[in-house]
């Protein structure tokens, strides 16, 4: 177990990335917030839907992530298909740039992926400024957790348990 967590992908999406996608949407945002040793005001962030965000994210990517792992047969196989999700999702789920900028082919391929929600959650919570209802992007990713663990189930029950 030791020699899977400490390989170099696990180590950067697992650990590195999660606190950098934190520190950017703190320091894009136009709200203050308290980020290591700077002292700012962070009363106007609504913790509630920061927690829930977070929490739903991480369900959907994990069960993303169990998806991916059931669906092959090597560890090597399941990092390297895990990138053919991870980098597009990434880059055009508003992260980075926003949505509307985005041309306008990519726009609907954007709404297929559930950071894209988990985004503007964090977006909303933090500084007001997403473009999607709040339960609309709550309900998108308890579906897509419940989608991919269905599958996920499915696909266990045929490759592994026959």
């Amino acid at each position: 177990m030791r020699n899977y967590y400490l390989k170099p992908p696990n180590i950067s999406w697992g650990i590195i990335f999660p606190f950098a996608w934190m520190l950017m949407f703190f320091l894009k945002s136009q709200t203050p917030v308290f980020i290591a040793l700077f002292f700012v005001n962070i009363s106007n962030i609504h913790w509630l839907t920061v927690m829930t965000s977070v929490v739903l994210i991480a369900v959907t990517s994990s069960f993303l992530g169990l998806f991916i792992a059931v669906s092959v047969s090597e560890v090597f196989e399941a990092q390297t298909f895990s990138s053919f999700f991870r980098f597009p999702m990434v880059f055009l789920c508003g992260l980075f740039i926003s949505i509307s900028q985005l041309p306008v082919f990519l726009r609907p391929l954007s709404y297929l992926f559930p950071l894209t929600y988990g985004s503007d959650l964090l977006k909303t919570a933090i500084n007001e400024n997403g473009h999607i209802a709040v339960s609309q992007s709550v309900l998108v990713l308890l579906a897509f957790s419940i989608v991919m663990f269905l599958i996920s189930k499915r696909n266990i029950w045929h490759r592994w348990i026959y």
